[in-house]
């Protein structure tokens, strides 16, 4: 990856949740899935799902000067037996309390630093510093949430050390649309996020619990942000999602619908700061 022009991210929709998100001299890597087609993701209490697609980098190709893994929580969608063999085990990991535990006890990834809801955690690199703060998300609703892991959204202040951010984005992570939402969106509403990356997928367990954004849900979470562009992700690689993205795109074609939509298949590339896309594919 190139630099980015300056006070712009670039970002590489690798697959899945999976970003590779360069600012400055950072890079960071988020949710971190490398299994290839047919392979099988974990997903706890005995569930598993198919992948049907190929990431477009393999964990080999990730650059080796990674600054830190933004995780939203451990499925194995978003953290798979890949990503735990390759990845190096003193990378800055932010995640869920949860998450951290496991990944320094079990895994010895001893940088792992859980954040609680509200909480953030500060990077720099050279001339370039994030600060990631954790959001509220719920992976399932009511006496179903003990089934999933505890997942977090996360909310990237981009810019220089010791000045005011200067490109904020909002990842959702893997949440139904709840009153939490609602509550990110008092404190950081329009115009102060200016690229929300949507996890979306309508991803459905057995017996048809759905835990995963489907269309309407990610489209009222959008209303109720109202970020300034709208990248979805999570909607196609694995055979449990429900809700494909054509369906989230009629969505925003609603008069209601307060985002631009910004298009970046896998393997592409998205360029954008606080004033709009500098490049797209």
């Amino acid at each position: 990856m190139t630099t980015p022009p300056d006070g712009a991210a670039e970002l590489l929709f690798i697959g899945n949740a999976t970003l590779l998100i360069r600012y400055g001299t950072l890079t960071l890597l988020t949710d971190p899935n490398f299994l290839h087609r047919g392979q099988y993701a974990y997903l706890g209490k005995g569930l598993m799902s198919r992948r049907l697609t190929e990431p477009a980098l393999a964990a080999s190709d990730i650059p080796s000067g990674l600054d830190a893994v933004v995780l939203s929580h451990l499925h194995g969608d978003h953290w798979d037996r890949v990503a735990r063999r390759r990845l190096d085990r003193s990378l800055p990991i932010i995640t869920t309390p949860h998450a951290s535990r496991r990944l320094q006890a079990i895994h010895g990834f001893s940088r792992a630093t859980g954040l609680p809801t509200w909480h953030d955690h500060v990077l720099v690199n050279g001339s370039g510093q994030v600060r990631v703060t954790a959001l509220p998300g719920i992976h399932a609703p009511g006496r179903w949430q003990r089934l999933l892991p505890p997942v977090m959204g996360s909310l990237l202040d981009f810019g220089e050390p010791g000045q005011p951010p200067r490109l904020r984005v909002y990842i959702t992570g893997d949440t139904l649309m709840f009153p939490g939402v609602h509550e990110i969106a008092r404190r950081y509403r329009y115009p102060d996020v200016h690229l929300a990356v949507v996890h979306l997928g309508g991803t459905r367990l057995p017996g048809g619990l759905i835990v995963t954004m489907d269309a309407p849900q990610g489209a009222d979470l959008v209303r109720a942000v109202r970020p300034e562009r709208v990248l979805p992700v999570h909607y196609d690689d694995y055979a449990a999602f429900s809700s494909p993205l054509s369906a989230f795109l009629e969505e925003t074609r609603r008069p209601d619908f307060p985002s631009t939509v910004v298009h970046c298949p896998r393997g592409e590339r998205v360029t954008v700061n606080a004033q709009g896309v500098l490049s797209a594919p």
